[in-house]
């Protein structure tokens, strides 16, 4: 037991007595785990974290079947992937936060059970809206992995040179399974159909869960934990899933339309509100000071652009491929091969030049490929080259590769060890809302389009694509060579 002795005092409120508070704590840290525990600790964590990622974008090659399965269109497909990934990118921070609290290990393995549940409700899912609301419960159930892994690969790992390698490797992984999602799901659609999209969870569930019971040691805050901010969190729940849900809808409903406006003006005051709020909390669900560091916003704003890119491509991919150019499912997934190995390779490389140079190299040749690759396909036609697809998919996949390491290990340098789960959480927002947000944007201008107009209708995307390339530049040029 710890008693915490410490003075409190606002500094927006002059007058006001210090007072002193007395809070007690029960930390629970890891031992020092010897080098072969600590990097089995990793590999528990990446077996979650690819989890995560697969369910990320395994669904996109199977949208068609879906569809014809379901009889639902390209509106209720977008919900099929945005409902997951809402739902996670809205819960991160809260979830990072319970963690923290309450013990690591302990929230990541509820995690996993309510995964492991909803996946099963998805595999026997008998109408459109149960899969939907079943791919949310999906996104509760991951909200609780994905920052609280990359917790305890923090704490598992004190020295920063290793931590930076950890990360890499944690990136490399998480890389492989948003970008294998479309070859995983093909492969299982040509053998099982779409059900086995979520059956294959079952397993690798299974596993994790036994293995986090034997390895992954307990570990709390040593600190006192900042409480649940219940205001900031409905409010960035509204934010994330007014704007994302306006996207989705617009061409359905039209974006002048009275719908619209009004989500528009709901979107820009529960952001409005959500900034007042959480300036104004002593404990806030994030803490807005963190983004006057040009650091720490722009790790932020570039896991928002590289997971816009990567789920623009995969989505464009699904659709150009099966419906304008009649492959199957398999060999549209098969076509992001090169993406995927791309991101494995360059991943890990680019968590070692974190930790040698610092993370402007890895987000300059980031910003190179990411941008190359859109550029390639700005003028995609119904009958572009197969070697010009792939090249741009290869290109695609060594920036996705190269960017995650230096954005994870710029924003988790930024807070505090003693808030590694929030830390993991803001970087996972990020990402998540960036899916959803590519989705979103990428489905809205296809909508509605014949096959044989695809092609021309996906060009803005790339142009999107090359221009979160671009970002990544910016990033890098604000940052020092070595940090």
């Amino acid at each position: 037991m710890v008693v915490v002795r410490s003075d409190a005092c606002r500094a927006d409120a002059p007058g006001r007595e210090r007072q002193t508070v007395t809070t007690t704590t029960h930390p629970v840290q890891p031992p020092l785990l010897s080098a072969r525990r600590r990097w089995t600790v990793l590999a528990v964590c990446c077996l979650s974290m690819f989890l995560v990622g697969l369910d990320t974008t395994i669904v996109n090659v199977g949208l068609p079947a879906i569809g014809r399965g379901l009889d639902v269109g390209t509106r209720g497909l977008e919900w099929t992937v945005d409902a997951y990934t809402l739902v996670l990118a809205g819960l991160l921070i809260s979830s990072g936060a319970l963690a923290d609290r309450f013990g690591r290990r302990r929230v990541f393995q509820s995690g996993l059970v309510v995964f492991g549940t909803a996946s099963l409700v998805c595999a026997v899912a008998p109408t459109a809206g149960a899969l939907i609301a079943a791919r949310a419960v999906q996104g509760i159930g991951a909200s609780m992995l994905s920052p609280v892994a990359l917790a305890i690969v923090v704490n598992a790992m004190p020295d920063p040179r290793e931590r930076a390698q950890a990360i890499g490797v944690w990136a490399s992984v998480f890389g492989l399974s948003m970008a294998a999602g479309p070859v995983t799901g093909g492969a299982l659609l040509a053998g099982f159909g779409w059900r086995s999209l979520f059956w294959i969870n079952a397993p690798v569930v299974v596993a994790t869960l036994v293995l986090s019971a034997v390895f992954v040691p307990e570990s709390r805050a040593a600190q006192r934990v900042r409480r649940l901010d219940v205001p900031g969190q409905a409010l960035l729940t509204v934010v994330i899933g007014v704007s994302v849900g306006v996207l989705i809808e617009g061409p359905h409903i039209g974006w002048t339309s009275p719908v619209a406006l009004t989500a528009y003006a709901l979107a820009a005051l529960a952001t409005l509100l959500f900034i007042r709020v959480e300036s104004r909390r002593p404990e806030p669900l994030m803490d807005l000071a963190l983004f006057r560091h040009p650091a720490f916003t722009g790790a932020v704003l570039g896991a928002v652009a590289v997971f816009v890119a990567l789920n623009v491509t995969l989505l464009l991919n699904t659709l150009y491929l099966q419906q304008a150019r009649g492959w199957t499912p398999l060999a549209a997934g098969t076509a992001t091969l090169p993406m995927a190995i791309a991101a494995t390779v360059c991943a890990p490389l680019s968590g070692r030049l974190v930790g040698r140079v610092g993370p402007r190299l890895p987000l300059v040749l980031a910003g190179a490929f990411l941008t190359a690759g859109g550029l390639c396909l700005v003028g995609l036609g119904r009958n572009t080259s197969v070697f010009l697809l792939l090249s741009a998919y290869a290109l695609i996949g060594v920036g996705f590769g190269f960017a995650n390491a230096p954005i994870t290990n710029t924003a988790v340098s930024g807070l505090p060890p003693s808030r590694a789960g929030v830390a993991g959480a803001i970087t996972s927002t990020a990402r998540q809302f960036g899916s959803a947000l590519g989705i979103a944007l990428a489905g809205g201008l296809v909508a509605g389009t014949a096959p044989a107009g695809l092609a021309h209708a996906s060009r803005p995307g790339w142009i999107l694509v090359a221009g979160c390339g671009l970002l990544l530049f910016a990033m890098a040029r604000g940052m020092k060579r070595k940090e």
